[in-house]
């Protein structure tokens, strides 16, 4: 196993809502702070297990990836395989979990690094990101704060069905 991290936060709301927003990859922009934007690749209209997405990133420098979907369970979990050689061969997986909680949604989100670069992949992430390779672990969980915390004042916000 390579280095993973997960992040926790409540979200006054239902399960299947918050997970259709994550879901719509296409609004991955909206909440995190590296993700810029994020396209379904092939013709998809959805995110489906299987469906393929290109990741368009900017913090310092700018970077794309190449995703597909592991996971899509309707208001319990949306995971994907980041790397040219996922899902088989993953550089990274994100997971996300929705639990019922309360009047809300307990949400986590994970990470694991599973493929750690080479001199070259490292200068890249620093190039791109602004942070020395030994820091990124920290560097991800700190934008998983952020981006949770943004979903989290975005579905919030949202009209709640009566």
């Amino acid at each position: 196993m390579g280095t993973a991290r997960e992040v926790s936060t409540h979200i006054a709301a239902p399960p299947a809502r918050v997970w259709a927003m994550v879901a719509d990859i296409g609004r991955m922009g909206e909440w995190s702070p590296e993700c810029q934007r994020c396209e379904l690749l092939g013709g998809a209209t959805q995110a489906d297990v299987g469906t393929k997405f290109r990741g368009s990133n900017r913090r310092k420098g700018g970077w794309r990836t190449e995703s597909t979907v592991t996971e899509a369970k309707t208001g319990e979990v949306f995971a994907f395989a980041v790397g040219r050689r996922a899902p088989d061969d993953p550089d990274t997986t994100w997971r996300y979990t929705f639990s019922p909680e309360g009047e809300g949604t307990l949400v986590t989100e994970r990470f694991e690094i599973v493929k750690e670069p080479g001199a070259v992949g490292r200068w890249f992430t620093k190039l791109g990101t602004g942070v020395k390779w030994a820091q990124r672990p920290d560097d991800l969980e700190a934008g998983m704060r952020q981006t949770l915390g943004r979903l989290k004042e975005i579905a919030e916000s949202m009209p709640q069905p009566t």
